[in-house]
């Protein structure tokens, strides 16, 4: 069972790299459980674990699905609902706040290791050589956070200009 696993996973490694990264199928047999990004062959069962702000859902999919990516919709001149973009947006903003917290973290990391590194070599915390390591390390994660701040305030103006055109079209529906 473990080589047939194995050759399965050898086999779909190929088409790894050009699967939807967003969902994950779990596809099952007899007694055989493989995971891949792509959707099961006809023979298997699958169930689709999809991972997104944090939250991971595994639902009964047997029945095959075709995604539809909205960047895609937009280059071939498609719409897309109001919702979904505002959803879309949402996620947007999300992800650049949790971004910027990684930064953060990141930016404490590196403190920390240029301290440690400052202590080994029995400099001060006045030497000058620290001053300007420290003051690399805060701008280029200053410059990082303020550029995803600005995104977020851009896409939050975006949004409010969504929602601003949204209402008229809710009104006139409403008075109908």
């Amino acid at each position: 069972m473990a080589k047939f696993l194995c050759i399965i996973a050898l086999l779909a490694s190929p088409f790894f790299t050009l699967a939807n990264t967003n969902a994950i199928y779990k596809c099952m047999k007899d007694n055989k459980v493989v995971f891949s990004h792509s959707v099961c062959p006809q023979e298997f069962r699958q169930h689709k674990i999809e991972y997104g702000l944090g939250v991971t859902t595994e639902v009964d999919s047997d029945k095959r699905e075709i995604k539809h990516d909205p960047l895609q919709a937009l280059l071939k001149k498609q719409t897309i609902s109001k919702e979904k973009l505002l959803q879309l947006l949402d996620a947007e903003i999300y992800r650049l706040k949790q971004e910027n917290s990684y930064f953060e973290i990141l930016r404490a990391s590196e403190v920390q290791k240029l301290d440690r590194k400052r202590f080994w070599q029995t400099k001060s915390v006045d030497d000058p050589s620290y001053g300007v390591e420290l003051k690399e390390i805060n701008q280029r994660f200053d410059d990082l956070i303020q550029n995803n701040a600005s995104v977020m305030e851009m896409l939050k103006q975006h949004k409010l200009k969504i929602i601003a055109e949204s209402a008229p079209e809710e009104d006139e529906k409403m008075s109908k």
